[in-house]
């Protein structure tokens, strides 16, 4: 039986990409969207990537960070302007009511008029310090796993800012993202060898991550 679960949505964002720092490009800094927001294969309409060598893709379509997170944000960084409001880590979907801890990998959900599947966390990178001003939100980041996720799009649809995110698979109970990114992004594969084993033969995660776990398994 699937479980209850439903997430808030605080808002939709997109964004182009710009310079956080000088020679520093992303497209992290986004904006919330009002009315329908069109969700293609390849996400948001209007929303753009500034490496489409790492970032895209149909793995990466959506990506999700918890609002729930951002009070501890205030506390491991102190105050910024940028936890005031949804966006700060560059996320599409701004939700409540369940994290990495909860949230597994293939579970789907149901937004608006599409379909969403979880393929994998996300692995951050030093543009957050750029984005923030400050040197230690990356690794703060990689020891919390506190970094959200990305969801890959089954059926093309539209949503907007107020829409419940529902779910209904759940095939992977014992697999949250943070434990998959523990094993693959947080060091810890050489306490749980099976488990990194397992990762590598399933097929609804992410191909680069699968990758990374066929290598830490060997």
């Amino acid at each position: 039986m699937t479980s209850t679960l439903a997430l808030s949505l605080d808002a939709l964002l997109t964004g182009t990409p710009a310079l956080l720092a000088p020679d520093v490009l992303s497209a992290m800094g986004k904006t919330p969207r009002t009315g329908p927001v069109r969700i293609g294969w390849l996400g948001l309409e209007g929303d753009m990537v500034a490496d489409p060598i790492n970032h895209g893709g149909h793995d990466k379509a959506v990506h999700l960070v918890p609002q729930d997170h951002y009070p501890w944000w205030r506390e491991a960084i102190g105050d910024h302007p940028l936890l005031h409001d949804p966006g700060a880590f560059g996320e599409n979907l701004a939700t409540r009511g369940a994290t990495e801890r909860e949230l597994c990998l293939g579970d789907r959900f149901v937004l608006g008029s599409s379909l969403l599947e979880i393929s994998h966390g996300r692995q951050p990178c030093s543009k957050l310090n750029a984005r923030f001003g400050r040197p230690n939100v990356l690794a703060k980041a990689v020891e919390s796993g506190r970094c959200g996720l990305y969801l890959r799009v089954i059926r093309e649809g539209e949503a907007r800012a107020g829409d419940v995110l529902t779910l209904t698979e759940r095939p992977h109970p014992d697999w949250p993202i943070h434990r998959v990114f523990e094993l693959l992004v947080g060091g810890r594969y050489k306490s749980d060898p099976a488990g990194v084993a397992a990762l590598a033969r399933m097929s609804v995660l992410a191909g680069a991550w699968r990758s990374r776990a066929e290598k830490l398994a060997r």
